[in-house]
């Protein structure tokens, strides 16, 4: 039985391309009016997890349900109720703001009437009114992914998929981008993304999925997560170089974990003006010393590894 209705369902849900198993039988559920975020390097399953709730992929074994339909039998009723933004920018380039929202209009057969009203109300989200006769080729990265964003509103989906909404962004054009999210969030649309910025998770996910290797590894809030896998506080100790493992040996008491990084020691701690001062007191001079609070990237990297995954 599939616990309180949620608008998406998997369970023991598996993508797999030939041996390789993308997605490993994952279980996860998302609620209507949610921002869910998937969190993950590259690699992980997330845009795999991603294509088989927009279904687009079938899934090779397990369950799914998109609202409420399954998407292997019911693909084209759950694109029609979907917004989708993918990763890259996909405009008509030759096109205006407003052709671009229209011509995609067009294809939910939505009266031309009612399609001009929604096309206008959309460039005032998109804060692209001013712009609705330019030519996209020239806009900004941050105005296109606004238009982007605005077009897949344009059959006002009740879910909207997000890959990676604000990669190459500058930070002003980010914060501009969450705050339109924030207020498609208030109106009661329902949001599932993925991103590699985990300030961005934070800010935006009610609750998220870290994915490594086809698996998931941890689900929570922002904060349940940082509980759980981090310290309230991280204090940052350089000392010079090739000193970090020598020193290491003198404080690795004082934290409930270490980590020894080429070029630092990380403290995981809960008072981290009590660790330096305990450092000091061992006569240990850093070079620098920074006391920060825990973050959902301490969370990631500590599930995920430091390794690089190309």
């Amino acid at each position: 039985m599939v616990p309180d209705d949620p608008l998406i369902f998997a369970r023991d849900l598996t993508k797999t391309f030939g041996a390789f198993k993308a997605v490993d039988s994952i279980d996860f559920s998302v609620s209507r009016g949610e921002a869910f975020g998937f969190l993950g390097p590259n690699g992980a399953g997330k845009s795999s997890t991603m294509r088989m709730i927009a279904a687009v992929s079938p899934r090779s074994s397990g369950e799914l349900r998109v609202l409420g339909l399954d998407p292997d039998r019911d693909g084209p009723a759950i694109r029609g109720r979907l917004g989708v933004v993918p990763q890259e920018d996909n405009l008509d380039l030759e096109l205006t703001v407003r052709e671009n929202l229209y011509v995609y209009g067009r294809y939910f057969d939505l009266p031309r009437r009612e399609l001009r009203t929604r096309i206008e109300r959309l460039m005032e989200f998109a804060q692209l009114t001013d712009r609705a006769d330019s030519r996209v080729d020239p806009l900004s990265g941050g105005m296109k992914r606004r238009l982007t964003i605005a077009r897949s509103l344009v059959n006002e989906p009740e879910l909207l998929l997000l890959d990676e909404p604000t990669t190459g962004l500058d930070p002003q054009a980010r914060h501009a981008l969450w705050d339109r999210l924030y207020r498609l969030k208030a109106e009661g649309v329902t949001l599932v993304l993925t991103t590699h910025y985990m300030d961005e998770a934070e800010q935006l996910c009610d609750r998220l999925v870290v994915m490594d290797g086809g698996r998931i590894a941890a689900v929570g809030s922002p904060r349940q997560l940082i509980s759980r896998y981090c310290t309230r506080e991280v204090v940052e100790l350089r000392f010079g170089p090739g000193e970090s493992d020598r020193m290491a040996a003198k404080v690795s008491d004082l934290p409930e974990r270490i980590e020894v990084l080429p070029d630092r020691l990380l403290l995981y701690v809960d008072e981290g003006d009590a660790a330096v001062a305990a450092v000091g007191a061992r006569g240990l001079e850093p070079v620098s010393v920074l006391v920060r609070r825990g973050t959902l990237e301490d969370v990631f990297l500590r599930l995920t590894g430091r390794h690089l995954v190309d």
